[in-house]
């Protein structure tokens, strides 16, 4: 009995002393000593502040050297529009989605509409922008994808989802995307 006493008390005594521990971060790449460059990227599903996703592994995607163009131009924007906020910032990182040279898109085509949509939209904010951008741009061509099941079902999503807001959107795009139950 006194044994099992001694065991609780020091790993209680023990984890007190670690949880701090646990639960601080590391300190930012600059101040210690170590260039931006060298600092690690964010951890999987971190994909910057507020973001829920990660940087997508180009290796294993349909077309290696058009994801890495476009994680290189998502990176460029977000340093360029790196001290805005809020409106201020959606509407920098939207002028430099303009400038992305669509001939190195997957799909220069459907690259190229969406630019247009967005420049035909460049005057509405939120869920309105969204909105007339998905009406402006035109369906993707699912015989050109990867996937061409995924990406019909992708669009009936859309098509079911698309005047709910954010947060409505987002669940009921989950909802039609998950496969059905297994029986």
């Amino acid at each position: 009995m006194n044994t099992r006493y001694a065991i609780s008390l020091s790993a209680l005594i023990l984890s007190l002393f670690c949880l701090p521990a646990w639960s601080q971060t590391p300190p930012p790449a600059s101040s210690t000593g170590a260039s931006p460059a060298a600092a690690p990227g964010p951890g999987p599903g971190a994909g910057g502040p507020g973001r829920g996703r990660g940087m997508r592994d180009c290796n294993q995607a349909a077309d290696p050297q058009a994801c890495q163009y476009m994680q290189t131009q998502r990176t460029q924007a977000q340093e360029t529009c790196k001290g805005k906020a809020g409106p201020e910032r959606q509407q920098c990182m939207r002028e430099q989605a303009q400038k992305v040279d669509c001939s190195k898109s997957r799909n220069p085509e459907q690259c190229e509409a969406h630019k247009k949509a967005v420049a035909e939209c460049k005057d509405q904010t939120g869920p309105a922008f969204r909105q007339c951008v998905q009406q402006k741009t035109p369906p993707v061509d699912c015989s050109k994808s990867a996937n061409p099941a995924r990406c019909e079902s992708m669009q009936k999503a859309r098509a079911a989802c698309q005047d709910k807001p954010q947060q409505e959107r987002r669940q009921c795009m989950r909802t039609q995307m998950a496969p059905p139950p297994s029986k």
